[in-house]
């Protein structure tokens, strides 16, 4: 009998067996590549530190070089004007500025104090008014709702309101320092917003220089498509928004309701620059304040806002508004509050001429198609 020539059974060898039996290999680096390799990681990482810096430190004035930006566009459309009749670009730049701060120093001039003491007497009589609220509530509808409590949750003690008051109309030590950095953020936005506007030209053609030739001519006029339609946009609403201001002003005056002066420019400006729920905000606030004052004073507040929108709407803006783009409420109201949240209430100006800059781009260069005939019954 022959013996089996097969061998008996191995177990097979495991991955892990496997792999400890493969010889291992070293890999050497090059001392000088590795020296180099952390130098430039070392070095990367300070000039990430230093960008970092600098952008923290140069974060306002940045800023301030946009909203001089954004100035020079806004008032593109009267300094262009005076140009295309033979004037100089840089005393056409000047008039306007000149213009400009004069109407400013000429208000401060006749309502500056008046409106300094009625901001201040505002602040003070928020706690008071939020007690005369809680007040009627309880009283007309049985509530019992402690305003003691309302002005802790809103952090609005006399107290804290007082020091703001104070900081607004006094305060020596703040005042000084507010006085100073308002004075050199003033005069850095006029400085940049004058070279901007004078320099337009010599800008365009410096930044269409670095471009392909194909470029130049897209970049040039996408450049004055975004001037001409956000200045346009711009300036119609500060000129709405002073003669609402003047409007609403003046006939608070006349009812004599609680801090006219501030109220009113609230109710110009607001209405103008919060799309849709504007014209409401600023008559609900005065009307708010009013109540508690002459319940009365609502009801013409209703009456002369409801009047004074149609005049506005059929007489003010078709003729100041002619020159410039629609936006859709939606998107505009949508740029007021993401400009708010990024920049406080200057971005809440700015959000809108930054999205009247985008959609004139996009309305220029974009492309739209006919909706098909079979939607028409499904939309």
């Amino acid at each position: 009998m022959s013996e089996d020539p097969t061998p008996p059974d191995v177990p097979a060898d495991t991955p892990d067996e496997v792999e400890s039996r493969r010889p291992v290999q070293m890999v050497a680096l090059d001392p000088r590549f590795l020296r180099r390799s952390v130098l430039i990681i070392l070095v990367g990482i300070l000039l990430f530190q230093i960008l970092e810096w600098s952008a923290l430190r140069l974060a306002g004035f940045l800023f301030n070089l946009l909203l001089a930006w954004l100035l020079a566009i806004s008032f593109d459309p009267l300094v262009s004007g005076l140009a295309k009749r033979g004037m100089p670009r840089a005393l056409a730049t000047a008039i306007v500025a000149v213009g400009v701060i004069t109407g400013i120093v000429i208000f401060l001039v006749l309502f500056g104090g008046a409106l300094a003491s009625q901001a201040t007497a505002l602040v003070l009589s928020v706690p008071f008014l939020i007690v005369d609220v809680v007040s009627w509530l309880n009283g007309t509808f049985d509530a019992r709702i402690d305003p003691a409590e309302i002005t802790s949750n809103l952090n609005l003690t006399t107290q804290q309101l007082a020091d703001l008051a104070g900081s607004l109309a006094g305060g020596l030590l703040g005042v000084i320092a507010s006085v100073f950095g308002a004075i050199f953020s003033f005069v850095t936005i006029i400085v940049f917003s004058f070279y901007f506007s004078a320099s337009a030209p010599q800008i365009k053609r410096f930044l269409a220089s670095w471009l392909k030739p194909e470029r130049q001519v897209v970049f040039i006029e996408v450049w004055d498509i975004s001037v001409r339609k956000a200045g346009g946009f711009v300036i119609s609403k500060l000129a709405l928004a002073t003669v609402a201001s003047a409007a609403h002003v003046a006939f608070f005056w006349i009812i004599d309701i609680p801090y006219w002066l501030p109220m009113g420019i609230f109710a110009g400006f607001v209405s103008q620059f919060i799309p849709t729920i504007g014209t409401y905000i600023g008559i609900i606030v005065p009307a708010f304040f009013a109540a508690f004052n002459d319940p009365w004073d609502v009801l013409w507040i209703v009456i002369f806002a409801t009047i004074y929108q149609q005049i506005e709407n059929y007489i003010f803006t078709p003729r100041i508004s002619t020159a410039t783009m629609a936006i859709n409420s939606g998107v505009a109201l949508a740029s007021v509050f993401i400009g708010a949240a990024l920049f406080g209430p200057i971005g809440a100006i700015i959000g809108i001429p930054v999205v009247a800059i985008v959609i004139a781009v996009i309305e220029t260069y974009g492309r739209r198609y006919e909706l098909d005939p079979a939607l028409h019954d499904r939309i």
